[in-house]
């Protein structure tokens, strides 16, 4: 009921907020006869903030489209690689005309950015995955929004996620040899989780993890987050905190941690800090910085807009993560696509390199909490592990604005390159003969599988090592459906021309 009651408030709220901007704007543009009374621009000024505080803020774009490659710029198409239901696994492919840029490009490391789902969108790592597509084949997870997606579709459980990271990783071995995981704050638990699964049957795993401000092990450091966990039952969030999406989204049904609560919690976590971020807003409008505002407007554009998780992946990931502590104590048992239960035992990973990064003033991972993962990779060898506290940054900064640019990024990219050997470099190249783009494995025939791709590739390689820097060339998308053990088909690649 509580759903149907917010959407009945935003739809009421909807309209006055657009009147707001409308009379922002009659009281901010020169030509309009409002803009010369007194007071005018703490008018327009106020619309504008009214206007921000009840608008409805939608899924944000990433919006990279091009990127400094060694001082080379460097065109950045997105697509879809893999479309599953509750998940898409996004590529930024990036195209250029110089050779030498090309090349360089072809031998970087390939790297699985797992973004959160715990409230907001993957485009909280733009910051990110800008910096990572200087050195490195980027691909994201862009969770979906719980109310778009189909009871058809199925429920979406913990075991889920894990299984759709095993299935990226193996897609992306698959296509290039080898890869690298970057895990930001939530994900952190399941992709070791995935990863520890993999090596406990022999799978081969990725050459390296990087994992970012994670609850691994949630006892160390309680922040607020983990007390609210600890102090409220499994009944308590599944009876307050759940609610079925309401008819009119494609989710109609679903059982659902709505985005709004979400946010209502982000908000009560720091109130005065909101609060007085509103009303710097305010009067850097009034003084014309233009500069700051739209600091201000970009940043609310992207911590405002918040999804639905799915109420079974969120209940288990209370229980699992803040209330039991399966990964570290042990008990934590995962059913595979196929239905089979298996326990998760980090301590099997070996072959795998370990960097935990926490920041110093993190009030939402508290300290300790990601660098935990070290006492569970026990084979993992001391040499191949790192840990790094950022000094001054809490939760966001080590992920993105100034911290992540100049302290985290450079010492994540030394540590991605000296564990990328050069059998893994040649097998990310393997199959990408020179072109516009920085891979070529795409130029085959379109009802291709992954592994024919692969396999012709190689025989363009062979062929065309000098081939000219031009052509046309394929995208693929795999659309796969349904839940555990569920059929799978194929999309036809569409050719880009260039």
């Amino acid at each position: 009921m509580l759903y149907q009651l917010y959407e009945m408030q935003r739809a009421m709220v909807e309209p006055f907020a657009d009147f707001a901007l409308a009379a922002s704007k009659l009281y901010s543009t020169p030509h309009s006869a409002l803009s010369q009374v007194p007071m005018a621009q703490r008018l327009a000024a106020g619309f504008n903030l009214v206007y921000r505080l009840g608008k409805d803020y939608e899924k944000p774009e990433f919006n990279l489209h091009s990127v400094d490659v060694d001082g080379v710029d460097v065109t950045i198409r997105e697509r879809v690689e893999i479309d599953k239901p509750f998940c898409e696994l996004r590529r930024f492919k990036r195209f250029s005309d110089d050779p030498a840029t090309l090349q360089a490009m072809l031998s970087q490391p390939v790297v699985l950015i797992v973004a959160p789902l715990s409230g907001h969108y993957a485009t909280l790592l733009r910051d990110t995955v800008q910096s990572m597509l200087g050195g490195h084949k980027v691909y994201i997870t862009d969770w979906k929004n719980a109310r778009t997606v189909p009871l058809s579709e199925g429920e979406f459980h913990l075991d889920d996620y894990v299984n759709y990271v095993q299935e990226f990783i193996r897609y992306l071995q698959e296509r290039y040899g080898q890869c690298h995981v970057v895990s930001v704050c939530q994900p952190t638990v399941p992709v070791l989780a995935a990863v520890s699964l993999m090596a406990s049957r022999g799978e081969t795993p990725p050459l390296s993890m990087t994992m970012m401000g994670g609850p691994i092990d949630a006892r160390r450091s309680p922040t607020a987050v983990n007390n609210l966990a600890e102090t409220r039952s499994y009944e308590w969030f599944e009876n307050n905190v759940i609610y079925e999406v309401p008819p009119n989204y494609p989710g109609a049904g679903r059982r659902v941690y709505p985005g709004f609560l979400q946010y209502s919690g982000f908000v009560a976590m720091n109130p005065d800090r909101h609060a007085k971020s509103h009303y710097d807003y305010f009067k850097d409008l009034i003084k014309g910085d233009d500069a700051s505002a739209e600091h201000h407007r970009k940043f609310y554009d992207e911590y405002n807009a918040v999804l639905d998780m799915d109420a079974d992946y969120y209940l288990e990931t209370i229980a699992t993560v803040f209330q039991e502590y399966k990964l570290v104590q042990g008990t934590w048992d995962v059913r595979s696509p196929e239905g089979k239960i298996e326990r998760v035992r980090p301590q099997d990973i070996r072959g795998a390199a370990l960097f935990t990064i926490e920041g110093e003033l993190d009030d939402i991972s508290g300290a300790g909490q990601t660098r935990a993962a070290h006492d569970l990779c026990t084979g993992i060898d001391a040499d191949q592990r790192k840990h790094l506290e950022v000094q001054g940054a809490g939760h966001y900064g080590i992920f993105s604005g100034r911290r992540w640019r100049e302290v985290v990024y450079p010492q994540v990219r030394d540590f991605i390159l000296a564990h990328q050997p050069d059998s893994a470099t040649a097998a990310s190249a393997a199959g990408h003969a020179p072109s516009v783009s920085e891979d070529a494995a795409d130029a085959v025939a379109p009802a291709a599988t992954h592994a024919d791709k692969t396999a012709a590739a190689n025989a363009v390689d062979s062929a065309t090592s000098h081939a000219a820097a031009h052509g046309a060339h394929r995208t693929a998308k795999s659309h796969h459906h349904g839940n555990a053990g569920a059929p799978e088909t194929g999309r036809h690649p569409r050719k880009i021309k260039t």
